[in-house]
């Protein structure tokens, strides 16, 4: 059986790199699309070694460039690519939306001409801050003023999604949609809550609390959700469908901070901070957030797997053991 030909925009980000390590070791021939050139310092993939892919440099903008990499006999396309984060989303929505929408558009738009499959990453940001918790894929979004940058990404994603199935339904095109609940691990950004506050507490720095760290979340750890992603990819049960990728223990983002520093053996107090004061009176942040999975359960057969503890433990010990990852500037909204 010939190996499986397989595209990854976003391939050198966070999630994406995992996919693609996760791709290379069922043999498939991976192609990476990326604005991002790979590093040799940095350690990308699997064992850091970027020989066994085929590398694309461009932007999901630039349809030329989407075309040299999703090329004729190309199977699956992996859509990972996207202007993520809190400090992104505030600071250039213009480039968010156009990222996520547009480039969301060419590479669909590619992959119905070469007859590709998609999967196409979403998030759980799309369903706004609708309060009534667990969130079910076909539940109603609810989302702030379109004068608030804070609901940039939400909006745009949402639309990618809208885009993705309207694909599906006037062109035929095997698509699917994951929605990623807070996924955190090893070669993650440090501008997030998990990530931002290894990174800092391995610098001897105080962990930053928002709020008093009140808001629960149901972190996920890399490794589950690639596993969902694939599981996606390879069903045809999947087609024209959305599914939630994500644990469901919910978890306070105090005790997470706490728990990280308990594991890092770092005795250093939690720096409070005032998320209206911080991120401006407009930015509004979410309660709970916590996925129905019930869905991808018994269609995909998708479970998390690794426990919070097993995850944060293996992250802050991947940490430690990469200084470029140490030496990187904190990158949070605050």
């Amino acid at each position: 059986m010939s190996a499986v030909r397989a595209v990854v925009t976003g391939g050198c980000g966070f999630i994406g790199s995992h996919l693609v390590s996760a791709l290379l070791a069922r043999g498939a021939e991976v192609t990476v699309f990326d604005a991002a050139v790979p590093d040799a310092t940095v350690p990308y993939g699997p064992a850091g070694n970027t020989a066994d892919v085929r590398y694309v440099a461009g932007d999901v903008r630039d349809p030329d460039r989407v075309a040299e990499a999703v090329t004729a006999g190309t199977e699956v396309v992996y859509h990972l690519a996207a202007v993520v984060g809190v400090d992104r989303y505030l600071a250039r929505p213009l480039e968010v939306i156009d990222v996520n929408f547009s480039g969301t558009r060419h590479v669909l738009d590619r992959a119905a001409r070469t007859g590709a499959r998609v999967v196409v990453a979403s998030t759980s940001e799309v369903f706004g801050k609708h309060p009534d918790v667990p969130w079910r894929e076909d539940g109603d979004r609810l989302l702030g003023p379109t004068t608030a940058h804070r609901w940039a990404y939400a909006s745009s994603k949402g639309l990618a999604e809208h885009l993705t199935f309207a694909f599906v339904s006037q062109h035929g095109l095997d698509a699917t949609v994951v929605r990623y609940f807070n996924v955190y691990g090893p070669r993650q950004r440090p501008a997030y809550l998990v990530s931002r506050t290894v990174h800092r507490v391995l610098n001897g720095l105080p962990p930053v609390l928002y709020d008093q760290g009140g808001h629960t979340r149901c972190f996920t750890y890399v490794g589950d959700a690639v596993e969902g992603t694939l599981l996606a990819a390879a069903s045809p049960a999947a087609t024209g469908e959305a599914f939630n990728l994500g644990s469901t223990r919910e978890t306070t983002v105090a005790s997470v901070v706490c728990l990280i520093t308990k594991l890092a053996d770092a005795a250093i107090p939690a720096q409070p901070v005032d998320t209206a004061t911080a991120l401006g009176a407009s930015y509004q942040d979410l309660a709970r957030r916590v996925p129905d999975t019930t869905k991808a359960h018994q269609r995909l057969g998708f479970q998390c797997r690794v426990p919070l503890e097993q995850g944060l433990a293996g992250t802050i010990k991947w940490a430690r053991a990469n200084p470029w990852w140490l030496a990187l500037p904190d990158s949070g909204a605050a």
